[in-house]
C-alpha cells in the first residue's frame, strides 16, 4: 500500500517509525513472522534516506550472519571488502594491536559496504515484502489517547494527516527521536567536540583486507579495505578546525590525513567527495514504554570508533523480533517489552562502555596516561584471552545475542 491509498485508521500489529538501516531491517524480520507491519518513512518514493550515503558500514559477523538469513546480502550488487585484520595504534604511544582472523578460526571478522549500495539491497528486500504497509513520504507528529491494547500515532503525509493504530510502536526514528520525547523518555548526551570527515580513499598499495585505526588526540584515522579497490576513510579533527579542514583542496587534504596516519597504506594517491559528520553520544534512559520500543540510533548513538553502531543497533531489532516471536501473539505485551529490556541489558552496557571508553581514553592528551595506553595497547596484542575479548565484540558477540547473528534460525 503507498502513500495514495485512501485515507483511513488501518490497525498494525507493529508500527516502525524510521525507514532506514536498523527500521528497514527491523520490519524484513517481523514479516518472516507473518505479522501486520506498517513503516513510516520520511523519503518519498523512489529515494532512499539519507543515511544511505558514502559512509562506510564495517559489518560484523554477527551482522553478516543475520543479513544472509534475512535475505539482504545475497541483494547486494557492488563487492563488499572483507576484513582480515584489525590494526590499531595510537600516535605518540609505542606498542599496537593487530589481530588476525586466522588466528580465531575465521575467514574474516567482517565487511565493509558503502551505506548506499547497502541501503539499495534493503530496499529491493523490502519490495518483495507482501504484507508491508509503507507510509512515504510521512513524518510523526505525535501521539494520542488511547486504549490500553493499542497506540495511536498521528502521521502526517502529503495529502493531510493520518491517526495509525498498532499493538506495537517501534522508535527507530534516529538520535534526535521524536517518537522518544513525545513517549517521555529522557537521553542523556555528551559532546565529543569531534567532526568526522568520510570520503573514499585511493592508495598506492591497494587493500589487503587490514582495517586500520589510527587514534590520536583529536579524533580517530581508520581506514576500512573497501571492495572497489578503494579504501573508506574516516578522519576526526576538533569541532573549531572543521570549517578550515573542509575547505582545503584535495591535496592538503591528503596531506593532513598522511601526516595523522602515516605510511602503512602508502602514498595517498586521491580522495573522492568528503561529507562531514559532528558526533555526539545520546543513550536513552529507558529502552520501553507501554507498547512502545527504541532500537537503534533512538535508543543509543554512540561514537563510531570501533564501527559498533549499526551493528549494535540491529542487534537491537533482532532481539526485539525474537521476543516478539515467543511472546504469545500480542507484540506490544508488557512481558515481551521487558524480556527484550532485559535481553538488550548486558550487550548494550558493554558496548557504550567499550565505544565511550575508548573514545575519551584515546583522544587524552594527558601525559600521565600515555605509559598506560602504551602498555595496554601492549598487553592487548600479547594477552590470548584478551585478544579473544576484542575479537569477540568486533564480530558482534557481546551478551546475549540473538539466534540469527549466530548462524542460527530463530
Amino acid at each position: 500500500m503507498s502513500s495514495d491509498a485512501p485515507i483511513q485508521d488501518p490497525a498494525h500489529d507493529v508500527l516502525i517509525i524510521g525507514g532506514g538501516l536498523v527500521g528497514a531491517s527491523l520490519a524484513i524480520a517481523l514479516d518472516a513472522q507473518g505479522l501486520d507491519v506498517g513503516l513510516v518513512e520520511a523519503a518519498p518514493v523512489g529515494a532512499l534516506p539519507p543515511v544511505f550515503d558514502q559512509r562506510n558500514l564495517s559489518l560484523a559477523e554477527a551482522t553478516l550472519n543475520a543479513l544472509q538469513a534475512l535475505g539482504v546480502l545475497p541483494l547486494l550488487r557492488a563487492p563488499s571488502g572483507p576484513i582480515r585484520r584489525i590494526h590499531v595504534s595510537r600516535a605518540g604511544d609505542f606498542g599496537r594491536v593487530l589481530l588476525d582472523a586466522r588466528e580465531h578460526g575465521r575467514e574474516v571478522f567482517g565487511r565493509v559496504v558503502v551505506a548506499r549500495d547497502f541501503g539499495e539491497a534493503l530496499e529491493a528486500r523490502l519490495l518483495q515484502l507482501r504484507r508491508l504497509t509503507r507510509y512515504r513520504p510521512a513524518r510523526f507528529l505525535g501521539l494520542e489517547e488511547g486504549d490500553s491494547g493499542l497506540r495511536r500515532i498521528r502521521v502526517a503525509e502529503p495529502g493531510g494527516e493520518r491517526v495509525l493504530t498498532a499493538r506495537l510502536l517501534v522508535a527507530a526514528d534516529g538520535a534526535q527521536s521524536g517518537v522518544r520525547a513525545a513517549l517521555g523518555i529522557g537521553a542523556r548526551q555528551h559532546d565529543y567536540d569531534q567532526t568526522l570527515f568520510v570520503a573514499r580513499l585511493r592508495t598506492q598499495r591497494a587493500p589487503d583486507g587490514t582495517a586500520y585505526e589510527r587514534l590520536t588526540d583529536h579524533g580517530p584515522t581508520a581506514l576500512l579495505p573497501r571492495g572497489d579497490g578503494h579504501y573508506g576513510l574516516i578522519h576526526g579533527v576538533p569541532r573549531a578546525q572543521a570549517d578550515v579542514v573542509a575547505a582545503l583542496d584535495d591535496a592538503a587534504f591528503l596531506a593532513r590525513v598522511q601526516e595523522c596516519f602515516g605510511w602503512r597504506a602508502g602514498r595517498f594517491l586521491a580522495v573522492g567527495p568528503r561529507s562531514a559528520y559532528p558526533i555526539q553520544r545520546c543513550v536513552a534512559d529507558a529502552l520501553i514504554a507501554p507498547r512502545a520500543v527504541l532500537v537503534g540510533n533512538a535508543a543509543q548513538a554512540i561514537h563510531p570508533i570501533g564501527a559498533q553502531g549499526f551493528n549494535l543497533g540491529l542487534r537491537d531489532a533482532l532481539t526485539l523480533a525474537e521476543c516478539i516471536a515467543a511472546g504469545g501473539g500480542d507484540p506490544g505485551a508488557d512481558a515481551v517489552l521487558q524480556r527484550h529490556a532485559e535481553r538488550r541489558g548486558e550487550d548494550r552496557a558493554r558496548t557504550l562502555a567499550f565505544s565511550d571508553g575508548l573514545a575519551r581514553l584515546t583522544a587524552s592528551n594527558t601525559p600521565l596516561l600515555r605509559p598506560l595506553r602504551s602498555a595496554g595497547l601492549v598487553a592487548s596484542d600479547a594477552m590470548g584471552w584478551l585478544q579473544g575479548w576484542l575479537v569477540g565484540g568486533a564480530m558482534g558477540y557481546r551478551g546475549d545475542v540473538p539466534a540469527l547473528c549466530r548462524g542460527r534460525a530463530a
